[in-house]
C-alpha cells in the first residue's frame, strides 16, 4: 500500500513543471559557501605561511647592544647567527619544520593532514621556546626585538591554524573512485 501511495505521489508532483527539476542539485546556502571557500583561502595561507617562516628565518630576530659583543654586525642575531652560537640556530629547526608541512599540505591524503597538524604544533612550541630564549632579558639588560621574531611568531601560528581546517574532499561511503 505504502508503495503504490509513494508511486501515485510521485506522478502527481511530476506533471507539474518544477517537479521534473527535483533532481537538479540545490546551491548551498550563503554561509556554508563561505566556509567552503573560507577552507579554501586558508590551503593557500598555509603555503604562504611556510615560505614565510623561512625569510623570517633571515630577518634579524634581535639586536644586543651589550659590551661583550665587540663587534657592531655581530650584535644583530637571527635564525641562523648568534654572537658565538650561543643561542645555536634554531632557523635550522624551523625551516625544516616549513619545509615538512609545505608538502604536507600539498599531499591530498587524510593522514598527510593528521601529520601536518602534529608538525605544525610542534613548531608553534618551538617557536614559543626561541621566542623566549632571543628575548628574555639577562644582567639586567633586555634586548631589543626585531621584525624577525614577530613574523616567525606570526608564521608558525598560521601554519597551525590552516593545519586544523585543511582542504579535502573526503568520498561519501558507496562512492567509487573514477578510472
Amino acid at each position: 500500500m505504502a508503495e503504490w501511495l509513494g508511486k501515485a505521489l510521485q506522478k502527481l508532483l511530476h506533471q507539474f513543471e518544477s517537479g521534473r527539476n527535483l533532481l537538479i542539485i540545490i546551491p548551498l546556502p550563503l554561509e556554508r559557501e563561505f566556509f567552503i571557500m573560507t577552507l579554501k583561502f586558508l590551503h593557500w595561507l598555509g603555503i604562504i605561511a611556510c615560505f614565510s617562516l623561512v625569510i623570517s628565518c633571515f630577518l634579524p630576530w634581535a639586536y644586543y647592544a651589550d659590551a661583550h659583543i665587540v663587534n657592531e654586525a655581530d650584535r644583530t642575531f637571527t635564525g641562523f647567527y648568534s654572537f658565538q652560537n650561543n643561542y645555536g640556530k634554531p632557523g635550522k629547526m624551523l625551516v625544516f619544520t616549513a619545509v615538512i608541512s609545505f608538502i604536507l599540505i600539498l599531499l591530498p591524503k587524510i593522514w598527510a593532514k593528521r601529520t601536518n597538524l602534529f608538525v605544525c604544533a610542534l613548531g608553534v612550541g618551538y617557536a614559543i621556546k626561541t621566542y623566549i630564549l632571543f628575548v628574555s632579558c639577562y644582567n639586567a639588560y633586555c634586548p631589543e626585538k626585531k621584525i624577525g621574531i614577530y613574523c616567525m611568531l606570526f608564521a608558525t601560528t598560521v601554519m597551525l591554524i590552516c593545519s586544523a581546517f585543511p582542504s579535502l574532499n573526503l568520498k561519501t561511503i558507496g562512492e567509487t573512485e573514477k578510472d
